[in-house]
């Protein structure tokens, strides 16, 4: 169901902007928000879930990437 993914995901990335800029404070925001929009709609609910994991995924993959590109960089120019 398209409406159902375009939902979940507008509104992952919403809450996934707003935990990044509020830091600690906010990091389980998604789960909140999650249980709150359960009550009303299961189906949304794990889509929305599902968006944050892959967001939350991602934010880990890049980070790792980011950090090791730039350690292999640092080697690369410290052996020559």
């Amino acid at each position: 169901m398209a409406l159902l993914e375009e939902l979940a995901e507008k509104l992952a990335a919403d809450v996934m902007e707003t935990q990044n800029r509020l830091g600690a404070s906010a990091e389980r925001l998604y789960v909140e928000v999650g249980n709150y929009i359960g009550t009303s709609s299961p189906s949304l609910q794990e889509a929305f879930m599902t968006a944050c994991r892959l967001h939350l995924a991602e934010q880990r993959g890049r980070k790792f990437f980011d950090q090791r590109a730039a350690a292999l960089a640092e080697a690369g120019t410290s052996g020559k």
